[in-house]
Parts: structure tokens; C-alpha cells; sequence
């Protein structure tokens, strides 16, 4: 106590000394001015001086207790520099203490003093709360939980802009003397028009709690957004706009909210399962179509894919001919088609191709008919997701029906560009 009492007295004794040596010197209205100015550059070195004390005793303990890397929290408090705001707001409550102790015989500067301490408190109780949630967000990126960062990204934000709002608050009551009830009544009468103000904000907040919990969306998937023409992998997920990267290497923003509103094809679960379907048509000339000869089963009869289909048809053709004497017309009687057999070709083909997941569904069928002809889709997965593997896959089985399909007298229909 006597140690307190004798440091009380000291710091009593500078303070004193200083308001009766800027007394003498400054006169006019300018003298307490310069009475707040020497007390505040006092206290500030003040609070320099213990900021480092303190600094330096925490950080044994620092490295001790806190940076061990084996724990995510330790190394999220080292990265957000917890243990600094601190030490700061230790610092500035003793430097609060030595005001009200020793400043108080003093009041127009006292006042003035009070007041910047109490602003100063605020911002860094400001910054100690924003060192925080950015401690948890390094915590769950160390984690390397996407959907939990997605969500606290979108509460963080939140939280800041809405901190900042309560923080000016509480600094306006600070500097001005207003009751925060006041203000509080205030924002009661253009609630409306902040609602209108924070729109977005309370959108993203919103669809980044929904896209969070519903785990359809995640930094790094792979997504396709067609009401912007789209296509591209998630860099970032914010509160009001999303970034993503497209494969032409340009980078696209669209508002958070759309990602609730909006259609978005995901493609990422096809990646990781080392699936990717493959869906196109060729269109056929309809006036190519015709019923084959003998001179054509013949000939198809050697194509190893569909010459078993060839001989059992042909065999029932035969059959049934019996039946049907020669004047009838071919409509009367069961015939195959060059379009048709086509068909069971590439379905055949598709079965045998080693690039082609069997065990998913495989179909090639006539789509509806258009103005420039039929068209003719294949429908498979191929066993390889990467879009280079992909590509060529399906390049490979294109290139083979393309001109394989000259053996079956069709014509490929071909759109002239003007």
C-alpha cells in the first residue's frame, strides 16, 4: 500500500508540476489547450511504457501455452494477435486509473482527458471483439470445415458491419454525453429506412446460413450459374457478393443472395465421383432413311458389333415372309431400317467402348424431329470426370460415328454458316 501511495504521489506530484509550469508560460485562452495536449502526450507515453511492460511478460506465456501448432485454437490466437488487444486494454485501464487519480484536481482538462480515454477504451474493446471472430474464422479454416467458415463468414460480416454501428454509438454517448437510450430511441423511427439500407446485408447474412446448413454449396466447387452465363470454381463467399473464377481464368462477382434465388448446377459431386455424362446428338437427314436390301444385310452381316442382331432379325424376316405372297407391298411386311440398325450399332458400341461405365444407364434415341432433320442422342457416362479425359472420350466416340454412319448410307446433316 505504501508502495501505491507513494507512486499515487509521484504521478501527483508530475501532474501538478506540469499545470503550474504551463500556467506560468501560456497565457490567453490558448492555456488549457496546451494544459490537455502536455497531459494527453503524458498519458500516452504512459500507456506506451506499460503496453510494453505487459507485452513483454506475456509473452513467455505466449510461447508456452498458447503457440503449440499441434492445436488449431493456438495457432488462431497467434494469427489474430488476441493476446495484444490485451495487453492494450490492461494498459489503458491502468492509464483510466492513474487519470481518476491523479488528473481529477483538474477539471477542464480532466474532463477533456476522461473523454478521450473512454473513446480510446471503445475502439480497442472495438478491436479486441473483431480479433476475436477473426480468431475463430482462421480456426475453422485451419479446420478446413468449408461449410462452417461459409456460415460464420456470413455471421462475421454481419456482426462486424452491425459492431461498427453499436461501437460509433457508443462513441458518439462518449464524446457528445448521450444516453445510448437516446440513440436507441432514434433508430426506433427510421427502422424502415435501415432495413432498406441493410437489404443486401440481411440477404447474404441469410443465404449464407442456408448455403451453410444445406451443404449444397462450397468454397472450391465447381458451378455453373446460367442466368449469368456462368461457369467456373467458388474462390470466395461473402456477404454480399461471391466470387468465382472462371476456366477462361477471368473472375466473375455475383450477389450472395442469388445463390438462394437462382439456379446453380454444381458439378463438383460428378467430380468427385469420377463420373461425367455425356449427352449429344447428331442430326440426320430424314431422306436418307430407307429399308435394307439383301445386298445390305450382307454386308452388315460382317460388322462384328451388331452381326448376331443382323442374323436373328434377318432369320425372322424370313420367317414371316411365308406368310406374304410377292405382290405385297414391304409396308405390309417387317422390315429393318438403315436408321434403325444404326442405332443398335452405336448402342452396341457404346457397351463395348472400356471408357464407358456399364453399370450406368446407356441410351441412344431419337429426340424429337426438327427443320434441319432427326436427331439421334447418345445418352452414357464415361468413367473419367477431368474435363481433358472427358473431352476425348467423347471426341474418340464421335469421330468413330461419323464416319462409321457412311456405312450405313445416312447422311449427317451439316448447318451452312453464313
Amino acid at each position: 500500500m505504501s508502495e501505491l501511495s507513494n507512486t499515487k504521489d509521484f504521478l501527483q506530484y508530475i501532474s501538478d508540476s506540469i499545470h503550474l509550469f504551463i500556467a506560468h508560460n501560456v497565457s490567453g485562452p490558448y492555456q488549457w489547450m496546451v494544459q490537455v495536449l502536455v497531459k494527453f502526450i503524458f498519458l500516452l507515453f504512459l500507456f506506451f511504457l506499460i503496453d510494453l511492460i505487459l507485452k513483454l511478460i506475456l509473452r513467455p506465456f505466449h510461447k508456452l501455452i498458447i503457440n503449440k501448432d499441434k492445436f488449431f485454437i493456438s495457432k488462431a490466437l497467434r494469427k489474430s494477435k488476441i493476446t495484444s488487444s490485451l495487453a492494450d486494454i490492461l494498459a489503458l485501464a491502468f492509464v483510466k486509473l492513474a487519470l481518476e487519480s491523479v488528473f481529477y484536481r483538474h477539471p477542464t482538462s480532466f474532463t477533456v482527458l476522461s473523454v478521450g480515454v473512454r473513446l480510446m477504451l471503445t475502439i480497442l474493446a472495438a478491436v479486441l471483439f473483431y480479433r476475436c471472430l477473426k480468431a475463430l474464422g482462421y480456426y475453422y479454416s485451419l479446420k478446413k470445415d468449408s461449410y462452417r467458415v461459409m456460415a460464420f463468414n456470413a455471421i462475421s460480416q454481419t456482426v462486424r458491419i452491425f459492431g461498427i454501428l453499436i461501437f460509433s454509438f457508443i462513441g458518439i454517448s462518449q464524446i457528445f454525453g448521450i444516453q445510448g437510450t437516446t440513440i436507441l430511441g432514434s433508430l426506433g423511427a427510421i427502422t424502415a429506412v435501415l432495413v432498406l439500407v441493410f437489404r443486401d446485408i440481411i440477404l447474404g447474412f441469410v443465404t449464407g446460413i442456408h448455403v451453410a446448413t444445406s451443404r449444397n454449396l462450397k468454397v472450391g466447387d465447381w458451378v455453373g450459374i446460367a442466368k449469368y452465363n456462368i461457369e467456373g470454381v467458388i474462390a470466395e463467399i461473402s456477404l454480399l457478393t461471391t466470387k468465382i473464377v472462371n476456366f477462361d481464368k477471368t473472375i466473375s462477382t455475383v450477389p450472395t443472395y442469388d445463390l438462394m434465388s437462382t439456379e446453380i448446377k454444381n458439378y463438383q459431386v460428378m467430380t468427385e465421383g469420377s463420373l461425367r455424362r455425356i449427352k449429344r446428338s447428331m442430326i440426320f437427314n430424314i431422306k436418307s432413311f430407307r429399308f435394307l436390301t439383301q445386298e445390305d444385310y450382307d454386308r452388315l452381316q460382317q460388322v462384328k458389333l451388331i452381326s448376331d442382331y443382323i442374323v436373328t432379325k434377318r432369320n425372322e424376316i424370313e420367317s414371316e415372309k411365308l406368310s406374304f405372297s410377292e405382290k405385297d407391298s414391304l409396308l405390309n411386311k417387317r422390315q429393318l431400317t438403315n436408321i434403325g440398325v444404326f442405332r443398335k450399332y452405336v448402342e452396341n458400341y457404346l457397351r463395348s467402348n472400356p471408357n464407358i461405365e456399364q453399370k450406368e444407364i446407356i441410351m441412344v434415341r431419337h429426340l424429337e424431329v426438327t427443320p434441319q432433320g432427326l436427331p439421334l442422342e447418345i445418352y452414357c457416362f464415361t468413367i473419367y470426370s477431368q474435363l481433358v479425359d472427358y473431352e476425348r472420350v467423347q471426341s474418340d466416340i464421335f469421330d468413330h460415328l461419323l464416319v462409321a454412319v457412311q456405312n450405313f448410307e445416312l447422311e449427317v446433316m451439316q448447318v451452312n454458316r453464313v
